[in-house]
């Protein structure tokens, strides 16, 4: 049975949950980063349920895929971005390992939906 609303994919869910996250962790970080990195982190956050949204509106499979696919750079983008903070000492130290375990997981149900989607086009 295919998914009609994306709101059912646990992966939309779980991406929504991180950008939760990002936008809560991203008010800790100095006022100077308003522009700059917080901004940054939190688009490419906001980017991952926004395309695997979209994604799913598509009428083929192939075009889910691609949305997909960028989703799946936005999550990388995310997870080196809360690196950066980290090393730029925004008291991430005590964060980083949950995010990075919220960014793994999206990324794992990323992937997972795509081999999916993959296996369904060749059948």
């Amino acid at each position: 049975m295919a998914v009609k609303d994306y709101r059912e994919l646990i992966v939309w869910q779980k991406a929504m949950d991180l950008v939760e996250q990002v936008y809560h962790h991203t008010g800790r970080f100095p006022k100077e980063e308003v522009y700059g990195l917080s901004s940054q982190l939190r688009r490419a956050a906001v980017s991952i349920p926004s395309n695997i949204a979209e994604g799913n509106a598509r009428t083929t499979t192939r075009d889910f895929l691609h949305f997909l696919s960028i989703a799946y750079g936005s999550i990388k983008e995310v997870e080196t971005q809360i690196l950066i903070a980290e090393r730029l000492g925004y008291d991430m130290q005590k964060l980083t390992p949950k995010l990075l375990e919220s960014t793994n997981e999206v990324a794992r149900l990323i992937s997972g939906l795509s081999n999916s989607l993959k296996r369904k086009l060749e059948s």
